[in-house]
């Protein structure tokens, strides 16, 4: 029997546990492993039902059965009793996250360092050794470790990828050249790459070119952005200053009133006083008289009577009473309505004024254009422009931008039903048997359309009945549960809404109320800039009225809604 040496001591190394070999086992192709290593191995393979080694890969089907190799095991038990031990790794180097794993190691994995294209296998240092050992008149080749080595493998038929087919403009192996690519125009995948490799260059110029001009407008967007931003902040300043100049014209005119009514008042009184103070002495004259004839009166001596009633009875001189009118009602009601007419006109111009202002703020758009299709094109073109849209003033011209909507039924209060496609609804006594959906209001009677808006739209809502309608724009995010405002539109900062309900219409945002004029037409247009952040309501007859106009910035897709 031969005698185990330790030169001979790689021939008893299980190639997957790098440790003496543990009950031997030799698959078919002639390797041996340790039977409980080889075991693991395959049972991993069980769902692909074929089986390999994992040294030279060849393939087995079905699973072979494995029995002990009883001569190999008396000779590693015989090199174990020479107290040889295989040489270990001078420096072990675990899988950490983002390495690449050896496939052949057990348990916790080693850190690969290489990976053969031949094999599809990555190996640590140690097995890395033993696979040029294993391999020493085959020229495998080895490619630094790579995790993307299942990319090399056909995943119809379990091997490398070797042959590029022209036709298909993909990588196959050779099996497929036989089967479903049989007849296609096939080469190496090194011709493939040589071919592929001439237009490599060229593409990367494309590419730079198109680096270059993608630069060029990305610095002329950030300017236009910044020119934007100082242009802006000159604007409010400016508008600042007008605003706060306009405020102190209208303090010191508030001053004026202040000062005429005061100063009319002044002199009123004034003459009221010395009125007064000649009233009081004539009273005080009279009085006195009148104790002197009462006095008189009583006089026993005739002579003095007569001698003294003359002198006393005579009325004095005095202003004529009937000449002085006193008014009953003095008040300044005429100046408070005067003023209130004044604060009535103001009002009107600002809102009137606040309508041409937010179209022209509207008007500043900092733009990309169309992209064009050519380079040619991309020279002729500037690449930031500003666009000056003009804003609908017409029915005709507000119809351009119509938009179509449908009801979703999965946000309808059970109280709704919908008609006509999903584009007609009304309020019943019945409930309706919509199933359960997360979207659905539960408690307001109120839904929204499937369709949301995010550029230019319009569109007209028609009503009937006694009872009134909201018509509202809304986030997707609305709160659909609960009686609280949060989930009713307009209630809260997620919504707005127009409330049409006899004998009053109003405004809601953010739960707070703008008094409207009374609407006498059933049909109300809505019109939405979603970039501009302009909102409008417009009353529909013979012509188009404005209801009310909102300038605010929405942050999401806008979905219409009605509450009836």
């Amino acid at each position: 029997m031969a005698e185990a040496s330790p030169s001979n001591q790689d021939l008893f190394t299980c190639p997957i546990c790098l440790d003496l070999l543990k009950d031997p086992v030799t698959v078919n192709c002639g390797h041996s492993y340790c039977m409980g290593c080889i075991k693991d191995c395959w049972n991993q393979e069980d769902q692909k039902g074929v089986y390999s080694c994992p040294q030279c890969r060849q393939t087995f089907t079905p699973r072979p059965v494995l029995n002990r190799n009883n001569i190999f095991a008396e000779l590693v038990e015989q090199f174990r009793k020479s107290e040889i031990q295989p040489i270990a790794p001078a420096s072990v180097v675990w899988a950490g996250a983002g390495d690449v794993e050896c496939d052949v190691c057990t348990g916790r994995k080693l850190k690969a360092v290489k990976s053969c294209l031949d094999c599809l296998l990555s190996y640590c240092e140690t097995h890395y050794k033993a696979h040029n050992e294993l391999n020493p008149g085959r020229k495998h080749k080895m490619v630094d470790a790579t995790g993307q080595l299942q990319e090399r493998v056909c995943t119809q038929h379990e091997k490398p990828l070797e042959v590029f087919c022209r036709t298909d403009q993909t990588c196959v192996c050779l099996f497929c050249v036989m089967d479903e690519h049989k007849g296609h125009d096939t080469v190496s995948a090194s011709a493939g790459r040589k071919e592929k490799q001439t237009h490599l260059g060229e593409t990367q110029r494309r590419f730079q070119q198109r680096i270059l001009e993608r630069e060029k407008e990305l610095q002329e967007l950030r300017k236009a952005v910044e020119t934007l931003k100082s242009s802006a902040q000159t604007a409010v300043e400016d508008s600042e200053s007008i605003f706060t100049e306009m405020i102190r014209s209208i303090e010191r005119r508030r001053s004026e009133v202040t000062e005429l009514i005061r100063a009319q008042e002044k002199a009123e009184v004034s003459r009221a006083e010395e009125h007064l103070k000649q009233l009081e002495q004539e009273i005080a004259e009279l009085k006195r008289r009148d104790a002197e004839l009462e006095k008189l009166s009583h006089a026993e001596d005739h002579i003095h009577f007569l001698k003294t009633f003359q002198s006393v009875s005579n009325t004095p001189e005095t202003k004529d009473v009937s000449s002085t009118c006193v008014n009953q009602s003095l008040s300044f009601e005429a100046v408070k309505k005067s003023v209130s007419s004044l604060k009535g006109q103001l009002e009107d111009f600002c809102k009137e004024e606040l309508v041409k202002i937010s179209a022209a703020v509207a008007k500043v758009q900092a733009m990309l254009p169309s992209e064009p299709t050519t380079r040619e094109k991309f020279l002729q073109l500037p690449k930031v422009q500003a666009i000056l849209p003009s804003e609908p003033t017409t029915r005709e011209e507000f119809l351009q931008y119509s938009c179509h909507f449908t009801l979703d039924p999965n946000t309808a209060h059970r109280d709704l039903h919908l008609s006509e496609g999903n584009r007609s609804v009304e309020r019943t006594q019945e409930l309706q048997s919509y199933p359960d959906h997360p979207e659905r209001f539960d408690r307001y009677p109120q839904l929204l359309c499937r369709e949301g808006v995010s550029g230019h739209c319009y569109w007209e809502v028609e009503w009937s009945g006694n009872d009134g309608v909201n018509i509202a724009v809304s986030y997707k995010s609305i709160s659909r549960k609960g009686w609280s405002t949060v989930s009713w539109f307009g209630g809260n900062d997620q919504s707005w809404s127009l409330i049409l309900h006899s004998p009053s219409c109003s405004f809601y945002h953010n739960n707070k109320d703008t008094e409207l004029p009374l609407v006498a037409s059933s049909r109300i247009g809505v019109y939405v800039d979603h970039r501009a952040g302009t909102l409008a309501f417009y009353s529909i007859s013979d012509t188009m009225t404005l209801l009310h106009r909102v300038q605010t910035t929405f942050t999401h897709t806008l979905y219409p809604g009605l509450y009836l």
